[in-house]
């Protein structure tokens, strides 16, 4: 963040995005936010670079979608390592994050640098709410032999985006039926970022036929947490509680809430 501010701070970056902002947006000052624009330069454009110059193209968010993220999943490229960004590799399954904290380093964990970690029951439905939890680390074993980033998939919420390849907001959750649910320790889980997909290996046939897990998901027969298990919203419609949407008394449509 220091050097973000020597280089010029968030004024030389919204200088470079100038043509994409409302021009009518105001600050506190009760000016347009284009106004202090003018006398922004960059003073380091090897921290704040140019726009038409990214260190990498296309590696904001992307999100994902097959049948692993039938509503879609997200991941940061900027975050991840460039490899496994197209990658195949065999799941090594979670039912829940203290399932995670608990054989993440068990020298006994069948894993290796091309498993892909899949914790699940992270999201509203289970828990319920939403914990950061999807910061998953790389297995102790795997540390030792120099991996540093591995493909992790989660129905969960991390806050940042430093902890490498990891598809976040599976959708729907496990918990609310999705196919995250049915994925078993040894499926091969396909990873194709620049293709814009997630899907597991198998035939359909036999992903129809499999139960869901729903180990560790919250079970209140009453109150609030029943209430709100049963009415909020999965992660690509805004994790809101449905009787809200569209009730805020603003301008926003149910449909693009």
């Amino acid at each position: 963040m220091e050097d973000f501010h020597r280089a010029g701070g968030l004024l030389a970056v919204l200088r470079e995005v100038r043509d994409l902002l409302d021009l009518d947006a105001l600050t506190v000052t009760g000016e347009p936010v284009v106004s202090h624009l003018d006398d922004a330069p960059i003073w380091d454009r090897k921290v704040i670079r140019r726009r038409g110059t990214p260190l990498r193209g296309d590696a904001g968010i992307a999100v994902l979608y097959g049948n692993l993220a039938r509503s879609g999943a997200a991941i940061k490229p900027a975050a991840a390592s460039q490899e496994p960004l197209q990658h195949r590799g065999k799941a090594v399954v979670f039912d829940t994050v203290e399932d995670l904290h608990a054989r993440i380093d068990d020298p006994d964990l069948d894993v290796d640098a091309t498993s892909v970690l899949v914790p699940r029951g992270c999201r509203p439905k289970r828990y319920p709410g939403m914990p950061e939890v999807a910061n998953m680390p790389v297995p102790t074993k795997l540390l030792e032999e120099g991996v540093r980033d591995m493909v992790r998939i989660c129905d969960g919420r991390m806050s940042g985006t430093g902890y490498g390849t990891v598809v976040l907001h599976v959708a729907p959750e496990a918990a609310a039926g999705g196919p995250l649910g049915l994925v078993r320790t040894g499926d091969s889980i396909v990873l194709d970022v620049p293709g814009r997909r997630l899907f597991i290996d198998i035939p359909q046939a036999e992903l129809d036929d499999r139960a869901p897990s729903v180990a560790g998901c919250a079970r209140p027969t009453r109150g609030w947490e029943r209430l709100y298990i049963d009415q909020v919203q999965q992660a690509d419609t805004g994790v809101d509680l449905d009787f809200l949407v569209g009730s805020s008394g603003d301008k926003v449509s149910r449909e693009s809430h």
